[in-house]
């Protein structure tokens, strides 16, 4: 078999000459005699001329175009309703619009459960899927088995890419500042994953963490584990305020909660921030029309969808590499909801 050397050697060229006539560089001049000469050799010895890197990467694309790609959205029982999620997805699709590409579905994890709908959700073998719920041990490998590429976002699974922010810091930073504005009596509110408690969230992990170092006491009554739903949450805050002493300040773990702890305060009267100081964390967009302004940790939830397409894209287009975890930084944004007391 002929190679570029014998090309070359034939034309009595360089083989940079041989490479610049057969993918039609123009950058650099040559005669039209030399151009023809490199061709002949190359009919004379029948030299099987290789996919140039430019054909490739051209190819490539028009591969990604037509790649098939899912998401498995991580919503709340209500449904399409959390304003964090959807933000998330809305990078997903604004960054697979720029390539060219429609998500061929978008399903909630709850329904993956039902074998039947699991079967007709995976009638064909996708290209890639962005998985927003950790899913349970026992559904996750059947799963993979119909994606050939997996990106998680907040999954914590360590056999694929997963994309997020450090849940544990963003709780600690969240509480440590409470302490720096003078809070000692801090409560929490929060949830888990389906299927575990609150003592599995990170985020109330880092809730402990950031009371133990500054010594600081906890009482059970004032860390409410609300499973994530604003009406159970509204409940328990409007039982807290009828029941018990109130802690100073709350760290509520998502925006949603957040707001919804303030709702109940303001129908039992208790005045934020003046009796009681409120930080959440997503800084999902109405949060910053609460009533007041919710003080909250900026997650990049666009970004974080976007970031997952980009790794998710570069698999399908064939890098190799071990599973990559990547967190995007927090923000802390302050609006009226936390008082001062130092």
């Amino acid at each position: 078999m002929s190679t570029i050397r014998d090309v070359a050697r034939l034309a009595n060229v360089s083989t940079a000459t041989v490479s610049r006539v057969l993918n039609k560089d123009t950058t650099y001049k040559m005669t039209e005699k030399t151009r023809l000469s490199v061709l002949d050799a190359v009919s004379e010895l029948n030299y099987a001329i290789p996919t140039s890197h430019k054909d490739a990467k051209r190819k490539a694309k028009t591969s990604i175009k037509n790649a098939k790609i899912g998401c498995i959205l991580r919503v709340t029982k209500k449904g399409y309703n959390d304003p964090y999620y959807m933000s998330v997805l809305n990078g997903i699709e604004s960054s697979l619009r720029t390539s060219g590409i429609d998500l061929r579905f978008i399903k909630v994890a709850p329904l993956l459960y039902n074998k039947e709908q699991f079967d007709s959700i995976f009638r064909e073998t996708l290209d890639g899927l962005i998985l927003m719920d950790p899913l349970s041990d026992s559904l996750y490998p059947a799963l993979k088995s119909k994606a050939s590429i997996i990106v998680g976002i907040d999954t914590l699974r360590d056999d694929i890419d997963d994309v997020g922010y450090d849940h544990l810091l963003s709780g600690i930073q969240a509480v440590e500042l409470l302490i720096r504005k003078g809070h000692k009596k801090i409560g929490f509110l929060g949830g888990s994953a389906e299927g575990g408690t609150i003592h599995d969230s990170k985020r109330f992990q880092g809730y402990l963490l950031a009371m133990v170092k500054a010594g600081l006491p906890m009482r059970r009554e004032w860390i409410i584990d609300c499973e994530w739903k604003e009406e159970l949450c509204m409940q328990k805050v409007d039982a807290l305020c009828k029941e018990s002493e109130l802690p100073t300040a709350v760290f509520a773990a998502s925006d949603l909660m957040a707001m919804a702890a303030m709702n109940s305060f303001y129908k039992n009267g208790v005045r934020v921030p003046e009796q009681i100081s409120v930080i959440g964390m997503s800084n999902i967009e109405m949060s910053q029309y609460a009533n007041p302004p919710l003080t909250t940790f900026h997650v990049p939830k666009e970004e974080i969808g976007q970031t997952a397409v980009r790794l998710l894209l570069s698999r399908i287009n064939g890098e190799h590499t071990l599973p990559q975890k990547v967190l995007l930084p927090t923000t802390y944004i302050e609006r009226s909801s936390v008082k001062e007391l130092c």
